[in-house]
């Protein structure tokens, strides 16, 4: 079948579609109608059915023949070691842990925080507390005490697994510390710390409250599965801004198992036996997603890399694991690309790569110039996805596994089943193609998507539904054209107003990475008294580039003027060496208008390194900007 068939199916039959993709999954009690829309606009999905996730994600492989399968690669340039796990390691493993915290007392409906670097124990965690039905919620490791504090007291978990510490290229990262400091500071106290010991650094257990990983387990009863309701909590996930409480994600456990086993086949294009690798990290979502549950449902063997794209140690480790693993599918962040790019301006050291057959990229916008220099070195397809921690899975792809569509460089492709996307202009009315507005999804959502946040139903509705009445606001902008491919330009906040026009971000930014010396860029709008708002550029440049900065600017200047035109008022530029980033490679353009326009402004919990906005504090005040 074609893709339109295939959407065309969903759109004539949305709850046939759907009950159709359950039936590749083992059920306790199968569902019989897929969409309650008895609380709408608040919708859920497969209600009326049972269902265990580690079952589906470990159990069943085992029973099918195939514990001998590798079931996780654990790839750690950072401690120089590598271990694989087999499907029947993997359930012997999983269900001592959920033993030991069902010894504990944790059972169904219980939250669990976890916070752990990369390692092979913290999908553990994440599959122990669904087999007994508890609810995890991940904190991205090396969080600031302040930060887990905050998700602590929101999510009240009886217990806590973290790790030691993390390994970053050339320090220590002391978790045990900050954990401490969280409980300290957070209201909520959990019943027990489980601590994962690592041999680069041993952590001091508080007595009473802390326990062992390996001792905790000792001599348990293996827990078997506890079925849970369709529509019961898989997990919490907080994405947080850079104000305002972090706000808590909640993926129910059907609609998330059915939706991530059908996108591996139709998106990914990858099945049982597969090796399939999404570098991103298991504090966030990709990581719940594509890391832990997608491939592991599907039976594929997933990497759990604790790594970087560049520096562990150049940059061809990317290459290197997936030639070594025979990665099939692999999946990371423009932002990564572009850091290779940056230190391979010319590929290289980009290997023959005869295993993968495509890229995905998805996390921040995917500038064309990345996309381009990924198609001539990598010789497989470049396939751009857009999706969101809330909706958990693509909103809009090229799905090779039902047909490779033509790619448009800068389009994420088009709808997946499930999403009905929809442009509307201010006041919410559908506009015409290739008209700039805010991208919206009709409802219901899709299974596996948020039907909520945590304990905050009024903000839920406040965030996403209010706005638009009988849509999802994504807060992104963007259009799509006559072919129906859309188009992801901004986020919403990121449309500048420049003397009554709105323009795009994202589209200067296409131009300026265009430029033959730019490695990585970013635009933002400046406060400006005559025009509103004025666009000012970023630019890293390739490593190597020696030419003087000035000339650069000025080539980016004519550059916008020659292919957006006068109308973007493009005058001004700044070389930088970084850009400030949350963990996860997104930009922080909101934090850098505010030190421009001289705002008060927070430090980003999910900052990478707070010592680079001096930086760009800096290069403002070079120009003129960020005077208070």
């Amino acid at each position: 079948m074609s893709y339109a068939q295939v959407y065309g199916q969903w759109q004539k039959d949305p709850e046939g579609f759907w009950l159709s993709a359950a039936e590749g999954l083992d059920w306790v009690k199968k569902p019989v109608k897929a969409l309650d829309d008895s609380r709408a606009p608040l919708y859920e999905w497969f209600t009326d059915a049972q269902v265990n996730t580690c079952w589906n994600a470990v159990d069943r492989h085992v029973i099918a023949g195939r514990g001998k399968q590798p079931a996780i690669i654990h790839d750690s340039p950072v401690t120089g070691t590598k271990h694989v796990i087999t499907y029947a390691e993997l359930q012997d493993r999983v269900s001592r842990l959920a033993g030991a915290l069902k010894a504990k007392g944790i059972v169904k409906g219980d939250r669990v925080i976890i916070y752990m670097p990369m390692v092979p124990e913290a999908l553990e965690a994440m599959l122990a507390c669904a087999r007994l039905g508890a609810i995890h919620s991940v904190v991205f490791g090396g969080f600031a005490a302040n930060e887990l504090a905050v998700r602590i007291d929101d999510c009240t978990p009886k217990a806590i697994i973290a790790a030691s510490c993390g390994i970053e290229l050339n320090r220590v990262v002391h978790y045990k510390p900050l954990l401490d400091a969280a409980i300290d500071q957070a209201d909520h106290k959990p019943d027990f710390c489980v601590i994962f010991q690592r041999e680069q650094e041993v952590a001091k257990l508080t007595p009473g409250r802390d326990v062992a990983w390996h001792e905790f387990q000792y001599g348990v009863t293996p827990a078997d599965c506890v079925p849970v309701e369709g529509n019961h909590p898989a997990y919490i996930l907080y994405t947080s801004g850079t104000t305002g409480a972090p706000k808590g994600v909640v993926r129910p456990t059907a609609g998330h198992l059915v939706a991530l086993n059908w996108t591996m086949a139709a998106i990914y294009n990858v099945g049982a036996g597969d090796v399939f690798w999404a570098a991103s990290d298991v504090g966030w979502v990709v990581g719940h997603s594509y890391i832990c549950y997608a491939p592991l449902i599907a039976g594929c063997t997933t990497i759990v890399y604790e790594g970087k794209p560049v520096g562990t140690p150049d940059a061809a480790a990317f290459w290197r694991v997936i030639n070594e693993h025979k990665v099939k599918s692999f999946f990371t962040a423009p932002t990564a690309l572009r850091a290779i790019k940056r230190d391979d301006p010319e590929g290289k050291l980009v290997p023959s790569l005869p295993t993968l057959q495509a890229l995905y990229l998805a996390g921040e916008r995917a500038d064309p110039d990345t996309i381009h220099w990924a198609q001539n070195h990598l010789k497989v397809p470049v396939i751009d996805h857009w999706w969101q921690t809330e909706t958990g899975y693509a909103i809009a792809a090229n799905p090779l596994g039902i047909e490779h569509l033509p790619v448009k460089i800068g389009s994420p492709s088009v709808a997946m089943p499930g999403y009905d996307v929809q442009v509307l202009d201010e006041g919410g009315h559908p506009v015409s193609p290739g008209t700039l507005g805010a991208i919206a999804i009709k409802l219901p959502l899709p299974p596996g998507t948020l039907p909520t946040l945590w304990n905050a139903e009024d903000r839920f509705r406040r965030s996403y539904l209010n706005h638009f009445p009988g849509y999802y606001e994504t807060g992104d902008a963007g259009y799509v054209d006559a072919d129906g491919y859309l188009y992801i330009m901004a986020r919403t906040d990121d449309v500048i107003n420049v003397a009554g026009h709105r323009l795009s971000t994202g589209a200067m930014e296409e131009v300026l990475a265009s430029h033959k010396d730019v490695a990585e860029c970013a635009v933002i709008g400046v406060a400006d008294d005559l025009k509103g708002q004025s666009p000012l550029g970023f630019l890293c440049l390739n490593k190597g580039s020696n030419r003087p900065h000035d000339e650069v600017v000025k080539e980016c200047v004519k550059l916008m003027r020659d292919q957006i035109g006068p109308v973007a008022d493009f005058k001004r530029a700044v070389v930088v060496d970084r850009l400030p980033k949350t963990r996860s490679g997104k930009i922080l353009r909101g934090t850098m208008v505010k030190i421009a326009d001289s705002q008060p402004w927070k430090m980003p919990a999910t900052i990478d390194d707070p010592t680079i906005l001096d930086e760009i504090t800096t290069a403002l005040k070079s120009l003129g900007f960020a005077r208070g």
